[in-house]
């Protein structure tokens, strides 16, 4: 068997192992994050967030239909897509890494030997399973997001352009030039970050056909390379849309033409400038021209995917974001206008002062018969700057960040020094390296329950910003040892790459470089270029797996390195063998054992079990609020495609001060029936009421909502101020707000029984949480005021309380939601529990709600950890109802279902805090025994977590996590205080033994 059958042959056997370990390891249905958007979307085909990934979509709707109707079945066989996608890119990277093997150790025309096969190939199986069980790449695979097709099409795009390179001086060659050219063109239409290989392509080129490249043509084929990515990032994706967008304005509202008429006309501009300048190119020869004239249109062609999102918007479906049907929506959502604007080279410091506003552009919408002004858009003017501004954020959580980061106090200016030293140290260090480390090193769960690079580490507790310490891997407690994601690499992952990595340069400096520029700007550049926020809600390292690919090139030509520097005593095939086999042992091989257990998610389906929770408990005919990710995504998909409950009205808040979502929300939409907003389009157009503040009107008494709808709707000018800018505004003249109750509405629409009616108020009073309010708060506001009780009005819990506008004391918990009842509220301020609906909660906890598997499922990634947490407050929450109205029988049910659907093992330090409210009820109902030992295996588990971070701050001087110190010796101590109020004397008097002994260990560092 030649090498060419060796090489196909064993990169369908790396497909093979790559797409079984997805399947096997397949999350069985919808996801958290944006997996639920991007099922519901793909299926009923609509339009998903900015900037789109409509190519994604297309691909799942197909394999959607192998569901054959069951639509039950439908996320799972949109993960298979994703397995597929995945399992094809170690496909393609093994090709790749065999494609820079032989052309490195191959001399042209000299014959394949045998034990260079071996070398070769055992080479890319190495590079190429080491990237399949990498843990970023491997958390994608097995969901349906768009990074598993992303990482596709860069291994294409690379296999593509190294396909070009081995037959360049063959005849039509260039054929491979241009399937690299639609690939990337494709690509836009799934996920943007695959632009960051154009400039090792332009490189590859380079170098071929400069057989003696200087560095003067390097630096200027770097260049190049950047005017070529911001060519299609810019001028392709959203200049060419900008320009379409201003020839239809001149059309449309100068010429009097009708809509699309400007585009039409751009399009046969473009169209006839493309066609004669490649004409131009043939005839005059210029063969350079007419590979960038072609590479042009095959981009342009790639990039007409969004066409879909244009077509599907003028459906109007259910989800339909930012409505992108004309050339000014569309151009917003290429734009991710939704986002806002981040300072990349120069800007302003979290603390610079605004001192003015300048007007930016024109911003326009479309009308009935024109387009008409949607207001400017404009920036703040600011009194200092500084060159590559990272620390810009002016959110107080941001702000506490960067201070207590970079150890400033309140009045230091931040230089062009210390954003560098930031960039260096936490955006660098903390995030891209951590993550980077996470996958060649090993990884530790992030155990403190901040996401986004606030906390977590890598190789099993060594951070990033600390020097090694092999010390601190010494009696490591639970929350460490018993996590499935403590992953131990011992290094050697990395130890090989860096191996190949300096044998690539050795031998092939040329080809050594382009790899090295498509790991850096994969990665550090794209660092620098998203400028992230420190406290994200979510792990970002998806953004970096480009990098991660580049660097298991190196992992898989380490083979190479260890054959000629470690096996060189060998005969030439024993040392590939050795080599092979030392590395597979070395990477895949340790990788996949240690990562299997934390990537599998076949037993477990929370995300969908809490979404369809979500839908089953709201009354008929509901209108559900939520906000995050988590309590939206997967909602749209429970109800999107398995049609659970059609008859909720899913409103996300986040979304609602879009003119283009109030829209939706006055439609019919499923079996949900519009929602009873009075505003007119024009009262809330874009640019219209988009933000509106509050000013003191010295208003003591609560006002009528309705009245105060009328002031913020009202166009009169004696109801508005005067802007900075010249501009009229409404404004909220109080912020106390009240809405009179009919208590024959309310009982005759059910929403309190009959047998409550003595507790319906006369009316709500509350007082607004904000000193402005969104055209969303003023949509909600409309809904309260006009629905009066005729649907039933829930918030999840899951939100931020300044999401609840101040209803919270008329909120009352029925489980997941939060239901509005206008019933006389409990006030006292020693409250530690939501109000409880016990009747429907008692229903949903025990007859309802599915738990997700938590109890038994392999593993428990972050969210699901904190969906623990929240579960066990549900249950203390109707607990404590329960207690309180003397239902003894039904709350020691609860109490037994508490134990057969809660994990008893620990997976963040919220559930122990959970664990005391429960151990308190279980005392209060004299369940003496279940609570000792509850007590006895959480003080354990407590003691042993303070005992390992006494360990530590021992060897560093220094108190470990303070916040995690303070968390456990508050719950220690609140322990005592339980087991003594409730005459557990001997448990007390053992957990006071503990307390004082961990009191004094760190003493030292608490100051006594």
């Amino acid at each position: 068997m030649n090498y060419s059958k060796i090489n196909t042959i064993t990169g369908w056997l790396c497909f093979l192992i790559a797409a079984l370990t997805y399947i096997l390891t397949l999350d069985q249905s919808v996801s958290f994050w944006d997996c639920g958007e991007f099922i519901a979307t793909a299926f009923r085909m609509e339009v998903v967030h900015q900037p789109g990934a409509p190519l994604v979509s297309m691909i799942q709707r197909l394999f959607s239909t192998l569901a054959m109707g069951d639509t039950t079945k439908v996320a799972y066989f949109m993960n298979i897509a994703s397995a597929l996608a995945s399992a094809a890119t170690i496909l393609f990277l093994f090709w790749s890494i065999t494609a820079l093997a032989k052309k490195t150790v191959i001399k042209e025309h000299e014959e394949i030997t045998t034990s260079k096969t071996i070398s070769i190939i055992g080479a890319g199986l190495v590079g190429a399973l080491a990237y399949a069980f990498s843990d970023s790449f491997w958390f994608s695979a097995v969901e349906a997001e768009v990074y598993a097709m992303s990482s596709l099409c860069t291994a294409i795009v690379v296999w593509g352009i190294l396909k070009w390179e081995s037959q360049a001086n063959e005849k039509g060659s260039d054929r491979w030039l241009l399937f690299v050219a639609y690939m990337i063109g494709l690509s836009i239409g799934v996920h943007l970050l695959n632009l960051l290989t154009i400039p090792a392509v332009i490189f590859v080129y380079y170098f071929k056909k400069t057989p003696a490249p200087n560095w003067k043509g390097v630096l200027k084929i770097f260049f190049i390379s950047i005017l070529a990515l911001a060519f299609v990032q810019f001028g392709i994706i959203q200049y060419m849309v900008s320009f379409a967008a201003g020839f239809d304005l001149f059309f449309v509202n100068t010429l009097g033409l009708g809509f699309g008429s400007g585009i039409l006309f751009f399009a046969l501009l473009l169209i006839g400038g493309l066609v004669y300048g490649i004409r131009y190119s043939i005839l005059k020869n210029k063969r350079v021209l007419n590979l960038m004239l072609l590479f042009t249109v095959l981009l342009i062609f790639g990039y007409s995917s969004f066409a879909a999102l244009i077509i599907r918007a003028h459906g109007k479906p259910n989800l339909n974001n930012t409505d992108p049907e004309n050339a000014f929506s569309f151009l917003s959502y290429v734009n991710r206008a939704q986002y806002g604007d981040r300072p990349l080279l120069y800007g302003e410091n979290y603390n610079s002062d605004k001192i003015d506003l300048k007007e930016t552009g024109k911003l326009y919408r479309k009308g009935d018969k024109k387009y008409e002004s949607a207001g400017t858009k404009s920036d703040y003017v600011f009194d200092q700057k500084t060159l590559l501004p990272r620390m810009y954020s002016d959110k107080p959580e941001h702000i506490n960040f960067y201070k207590s980061w970079m150890g400033f106090d309140d009045t230091h200016k931040p230089g062009v020094i210390d954003n560098i030293k930031y960039m260096s140290s936490f955006q660098v260090g903390q995030m891209y390296m951590r993550y980077f480390m996470w996958n060649f090193v090993g990884r530790q769960d992030n155990q403190d329950g901040q996401h986004g690079g606030n906390g977590g580490a890598w190789l099993s507790g060594i951070k990033p910003i600390d020097a090694i310490r092999l010390g601190d891997q010494q009696n490591l407690p639970p929350s460490i040892v018993d996590n499935k994601a403590y992953n131990r690499f011992f290094f050697l992952p990395l130890i090989i790459g860096l191996i190949g990595a300096i044998w690539h340069f050795k031998r092939n400096q040329k080809d050594a470089g382009i790899i090295g520029l498509l790991f850096v700007f994969t990665g550090v550049a794209i660092v620098i270029y998203l400028n992230s926020v420190p406290v994200e809600p979510r792990e970002r390292d998806y953004a970096y797996v480009g990098s991660f690919y580049a660097f298991a090139i190196w992992i898989g030509l380490g083979v190479l390195g260890l054959k000629d520097w470690v096996f060189k005593k060998f005969t030439p095939a024993k040392a590939g063998i050795f080599a092979s086999v030392v590395a597979l042992l070395a990477a895949p091989i340790i990788m996949a054992s240690q990562g299997w257990d934390d990537h599998d998610r076949s037993d477990s389906h929370l995300a969908r079990d809490i979404s369809i929770n979500y839908l089953k408990s709201c009354a008929p005919n509901a209108i559900l609020f939520t906000y995050g990710d988590n309590d939206t995504f997967p909602v749209w998909y429970a109800q999107e495609v398995e049609k659970v409950r059609p008859d909720v009205r899913i409103v996300n808040l986040s979304l609602f001060t879009a003119d283009w979502y109030i829209d939706g929300m006055k439609r019919k939409q499923n079996e949900s029936a519009p929602l009873p907003i009075s505003m007119k389009p024009e009262q809330y157009v874009s640019g219209t009421r988009d933000v509106m503040y509050y000013q003191d009107y010295k208003i003591a008494q609560h006002i009528e909502l309705k009245e105060i709808m009328g002031v913020l709707l009202s166009d009169n000018d004696e109801d508005k101020v005067t802007l900075r800018d010249g501009s009229k505004s409404n404004v909220l003249p109080t912020k106390n707000l009240k809405i009179t109750v009919n208590a024959k509405d309310v009982l005759d629409t059910g929403t309190v029984p009959l047998e409550e009616a003595g507790k319906i108020a006369d009316k709500m009073e509350w007082t607004y949480n904000s000193d402005y309010l969104t055209k969303g708060t003023l949509a909600l506001f409309d809904i309260l005021a006009h629905n009066d009780w005729k649907r039933p009005i829930y918030f999840t819990n899951a939100m931020p309380d300044e999401q609840y506008v101040g209803l919270k004391k008329y909120l009352y918990s029925e489980g997941l939601n939060l239901r509005l009842l206008p019933l006389k509220p409990d006030t006292s301020e020693d409250r530690i529990y939501d109000q409880v609906n016990v009747k429907p909660m008692y229903n949903n906890v025990m007859n309802v709600y599915q738990w997700g598997n938590i109890k038994n499922a392999n593993h428990l990634d972050r969210q699901s950890a904190d969906d623990v947490n929240m579960f066990s407050n549900i249950f203390n929450s109707l607990l404590n109802g329960l207690i309180t109205d003397g239902k003894i029988e039904e709350s020691k049910k609860v109490i037994d279902r508490y134990y057969a659907v809660i994990p008893s093992k620990f997976h963040s330090m919220l559930q122990v805090q959970g664990t005391f409210y429960f151990t308190e009820n279980l005392y209060r109902l004299n369940e003496v025994q279940r609570a000792n030992a509850m007590i006895n295996k959480t003080a354990d588990f407590v003691d042993k977590e303070l005992g390992h971070l006494a360990d530590v701050s021992v060897s560093k001087n220094q108190l470990d996590s303070e916040r995690k110190v303070q968390f456990y010796m508050a719950y220690l101590g609140q322990m005592v205080k339980l087991t003594d109020t409730f005459k557990q004397q001997e448990l007390s008097q053992k957990l006071e033994k503990q307390y004082t002994a961990l009191l004094s260990r760190f003493s030292p560092f608490i100051g006594g």
